[in-house]
C-alpha cells in the first residue's frame, strides 16, 4: 500500500526530477566523486545479492551489473520519473532481465515487501542520504536487513571544512538550490549503529572533506 508520506516524497522527487533527469548523467558526473570507488569495494562473489536506496537513473546499478556479472541487483526509488529514466537505460544496456527496479521510499522500506528478500549482501546508498530527511532511519533500517557477512556502503557529501570559507558557502548554496544537505552527523550515527548492531566501522573524508565514504559491516 502506497502511504501519504510515500506519495508526498514521490511527487516532490518527480516535480524535481521532471527535467533534470534528461542531463542528470552528464552533468553529475564531475561532482559525484566516490561512485566508482564504492562500486569496486562491494566485492560481490557470484550469486550474492546487491540493493541500491535511491537508484536514480540507473548509473550505479549499470555499472554494478558490468563488474559483477553474476550477482543479483536491485534498485529502488521513491521517484516514478527516475526509475522510468533508469529502466530506460538499463534497457538500453541489454541488463533488463538482471536488474530489478522497484517504486518504494528508501525510508521505510522491506526487502520482504518489495523483492521477497529478507536480507541482502550488500546495500549501498550513493548520493541519496542528502536528500531524505528521514536519512538517520534509512541507515538503520539498511543495516537491519544485511545479510550475516554483509555490508552497507555509503558516500555523499561531506562537511566540505577543509575548502575556503567562500568555496564552502557557494557549495553549500549550490547544493541547497537542489534540495541537497550534508549529512554531518554520518559519523556519529554509523559509530552508534557500529556499537548497537556490534559492526565493524570503516568511515573516510576524501577530497579534502568534499565527500564521506563510510561501510558498515556485519560478520
Amino acid at each position: 500500500m502506497t502511504t501519504p508520506s510515500h506519495s508526498f516524497d514521490a511527487q516532490r522527487m518527480d516535480q524535481h526530477y521532471r527535467y533534470q533527469r534528461y542531463v542528470y548523467d552528464v552533468s553529475r558526473r564531475y561532482f559525484l566523486l566516490g561512485r566508482r570507488g564504492l562500486i569496486a569495494d562491494l566485492r560481490l562473489d557470484p550469486g550474492e545479492s546487491v540493493l541500491e536506496l535511491g537508484c536514480g537513473t540507473g548509473w550505479n546499478l549499470v555499472q554494478v551489473a558490468r563488474r559483477y556479472p553474476q550477482a543479483e541487483i536491485f534498485g529502488i526509488d521513491v521517484s516514478n520519473s527516475m526509475l522510468s529514466t533508469a529502466r530506460s537505460s538499463i534497457r538500453r544496456a541489454g541488463l533488463g532481465q538482471r536488474i530489478h527496479l522497484v517504486s518504494a521510499d528508501a525510508a521505510s522500506f522491506s526487502g520482504v515487501d518489495t523483492f521477497g528478500k529478507s536480507q541482502f549482501d550488500r546495500i549501498f546508498i550513493s548520493f541519496a542520504l542528502s536528500m531524505i530527511g528521514s536519512w538517520e532511519g534509512v541507515v538503520t533500517r539498511s543495516v537491519q536487513q544485511l545479510a550475516p557477512g554483509g555490508s552497507l556502503h555509503i558516500v555523499d557529501f561531506g562537511p566540505c571544512d577543509r575548502f575556503p570559507a567562500v568555496a564552502r558557502r557557494g557549495l553549500f548554496a549550490f547544493l541547497e538550490h537542489y534540495e541537497v544537505t550534508p549529512r554531518t552527523g554520518l559519523l556519529a550515527l554509523c559509530q552508534r549503529l557500529a556499537h548497537e548492531y556490534a559492526l565493524g566501522l570503516q568511515f573516510a573524508i576524501r577530497h579534502r572533506s568534499y565527500v564521506n565514504y563510510a561501510v558498515l559491516s556485519r560478520d
